[in-house]
């Protein structure tokens, strides 16, 4: 595809009336009130494998910033996409067709962009950035001494179905996992006016928590045995001490991490995890016995 077709089938897409029809080379948002906005870029063989169905990459490459928003409690508006034409019009295709998809699922219309195109033979790069409103923000950085540590929605599903994406054999509920995360938008709206702190774990449990110990200027205990694991995992990797802490540091689960007064009640299914107090640094325990930190906390890119 040319950037002429990419474009013209972009206009068959769920469009926000900001977009202007892409006919423009800006787009005119009209929000009243704060607006809460998130970017994020996925890298052909670091955030996804060349093998990846183009339909699957369209889906993570919108769900990591709704995520996102969805950990500042924010109400979707629509997406802005930069997209790198390669000369693969099968791709293109099966990309557009995951973004459709999407963007439908999440009632998230797309408000613009811009299109470029790779030299042969390079990775593809892709970023959107996503736009949200009504939101009561809680930063990650909002986490008191006291606060018990709770996350909602299972840790280590993503990890292992990466596993199987590299050919490891496995179930395809994991393989979904890694490669459709599911938003948690309703449940971020629901607790974003309880909580102290959220984010999403993107980049692994123990070390997106350490974030948000260090961000708060405190410290933080984490209980292996109380990461929630979903059936299929269990059944799949196990539940001993070694799955649990793989499953905390494998990144892209893109649960919500959360800091609330100890006795808070979520507004919606979580679990707790652990709790902050004065100090700083990560302290792990397995059922309340010492456990060394690994060497490895979670996902952390490098040059």
């Amino acid at each position: 595809m040319n950037e002429a077709e990419f474009l013209a089938a972009l206009r068959t897409l769920p469009l926000h009336p900001a977009a202007r029809g892409l006919h423009d080379d800006a787009a005119l948002l009209d929000i009243t009130g704060p607006i809460v906005l998130t970017t994020d870029t996925l890298v052909e063989g670091v955030h996804f494998l060349p093998a990846d169905p183009a339909e699957d990459v369209a889906w993570k490459l919108v769900a990591t910033n709704l995520s996102d928003l969805a950990a500042k409690g924010a109400a979707p508006v629509g997406i802005m996409l930069n997209y790198p034409l390669a000369g693969d019009g099968g791709w293109d295709r099966g990309f557009l067709a995951g973004l459709e998809e999407i963007l439908d699922r999440f009632g998230c219309p797309l408000i613009g962009g811009d299109t470029t195109a790779l030299p042969a033979g390079a990775p593809r790069v892709l970023s959107v950035t996503a736009i949200g409103s009504d939101a009561p923000a809680p930063p990650r950085s909002g986490a008191r001494d006291g606060d018990a540590l709770w996350v909602a929605g299972p840790i280590g599903d993503a990890g292992a179905g990466l596993a199987i994406a590299r050919g490891a054999p496995g179930p395809d509920a994991l393989l979904a996992a890694y490669r459709r995360p599911m938003p948690l938008l309703a449940e971020g709206r629901r607790l974003g006016p309880q909580v102290h702190a959220m984010m999403d774990v993107s980049d692994g449990l123990l070390i997106d928590a350490s974030r948000m110990a260090s961000a708060s200027g405190i410290a933080v205990t984490i209980d292996l045995a109380t990461v929630p694991l979903s059936a299929v995992y269990r059944a799949h990797v196990g539940a001993d001490r070694r799955a649990r802490l793989a499953a905390a540091t494998a990144g892209d689960d893109y649960a919500l991490l959360f800091a609330a007064s100890p006795g808070l009640r979520p507004a919606v299914p979580a679990t707790r995890i652990g709790h902050f107090s004065a100090g700083v640094g990560l302290t792990l325990l397995d059922g309340g016995e010492a456990v060394p930190l690994p060497a490895r906390l979670g996902f952390e890119h490098s040059a």
